[in-house]
């Protein structure tokens, strides 16, 4: 007697949570110059200035290392990387809360435009220009944006306000999208006012952005710019994440050497039984957020039909962890911690702002619930 059986099961590989002997090198030639050109003391000075970020660390950071092309093919003028790779860039650039318009720009803007396929013409041109560092570009719509409004965006015509649209004061393209499609429209053109905003994050600005009479470049049609535009936001969405892990390693780190070198009673505040269950709980919270933001990454870099939902599942997680590890090392460093020329302040206000950023932790719940097929929470 035989029997039947159906066709096998496709088999899922396994993501790839290690950091491979490039990543590592990545994240030395990174950290060295931010070591060099973003220091504490420098970053707290530019949330001074008027200047949105050095521009002498973008060039270098963005051309000299290349780091503005890593998504983008060597045939478009890129280095051919993937996620994983921008994934440890914002890591480091997490770590150091440097002022850098690589998310916005070197993440968001040119997935949008690599999402469009474009071999020629004005898309191809300026991503050549955004992988080399040579120009930066923002989409204009909400920082909070997620990417399941990505096709409500596309409504309107250029004559519009757009508040709250990170890094746009030092943009030199804004991508707008509207209900006919996808706009390239040069920041600096007739009709184009950015204002700058006060924003929690001074190491990310702000600005409101307002159209009257702009006039711009059609990138896509409706239809290919809102995938274009959700493909973005979902990307930036899940390598915010490894910003947040970035950020919250730094946390953790400088808090436990605090804790070593501070004493009271002739001993380490470290020493004290319930600052060590607190650190511990945090240890486990950024280990966890390191899986869930390398696994995101993975999912992006490999085209992963579970992208949506690792996605979802790392911004879910890693935003809490984000601001817990922020507000664990201000509340830990005491009362150094509470001023300002103690960086703390500016780890837990990025912390807060990226827990908004590319859509709540809530509204990533209720993805991770729809994408799973589970009860909402």
């Amino acid at each position: 007697m035989s029997t039947q059986t159906g066709p096998a099961a496709p088999e899922t590989q396994a993501p790839d949570l290690l950091y491979s002997e490039a990543e590592e090198d990545l994240r030395s030639a990174v950290r060295a110059l931010l070591a060099t050109r973003a220091d504490a003391p420098t970053v707290i000075a530019a949330t001074e200035s008027d200047t949105p970020y050095d521009r002498q660390l973008w060039e270098s950071l963005a051309g000299g290392i290349g780091a503005a092309g890593l998504l983008v093919p060597e045939e478009l003028g890129g280095q051919g990387a993937s996620h994983r790779e921008a994934a440890v860039v914002l890591e480091e650039l997490g770590r150091s809360v440097a002022p850098a318009p690589y998310l916005t720009s070197a993440v968001v803007a040119t997935e949008v435009l690599l999402a469009l396929d474009v071999r020629d013409g004005p898309a191809a041109g300026l991503l050549a220009d955004l992988a080399a560092g040579r120009r930066t570009a923002v989409l204009a719509l909400p920082f909070a944006t997620p990417a399941a409004d990505a096709a409500a965006a596309l409504t309107g015509t250029l004559e519009r306000t757009v508040a709250g649209v990170a890094d746009a004061a030092a943009a030199d393209v804004l991508l707008v999208p509207t209900a006919e499609g996808l706009y390239a429209v040069e920041s600096a053109g007739p009709g184009v006012t950015v204002e700058p905003l006060v924003p929690l994050d001074l190491t990310r600005p702000l600005a409101a952005v307002t159209l009257g009479g702009a006039s711009g470049a059609l990138l896509a049609e409706s239809g290919p710019a809102a995938t274009a535009v959700a493909r973005g936001l979902l990307t930036g969405a899940g390598l915010l994440a490894s910003e947040q892990l970035g950020l919250a390693e730094w946390c953790l780190t400088e808090t436990v050497r605090h804790t070593r070198e501070r004493h009271q009673f002739n001993r380490p505040v470290g020493s004290f039984q319930s600052l060590k269950h607190r650190m511990a709980q945090l240890w486990l919270e950024v280990v966890s957020a390191r899986a869930a933001a390398r696994n995101a990454a993975d999912a992006l870099a490999t085209g992963s039909p579970d992208a949506p939902l690792a996605v979802a599942v790392a911004q879910a997680y890693c935003s809490k962890v984000a601001v817990h590890a922020a507000e664990e090392c201000v509340q830990l460093h005491g009362g150094i911690g509470m001023t300002w020329e103690h960086p703390a302040h500016l780890y837990l206000k990025r912390a807060k702002a990226d827990s908004l950023a590319y859509g709540s932790a809530g509204r990533h719940r209720e993805a991770v619930a729809a994408l799973a097929e589970l009860p909402a929470p």
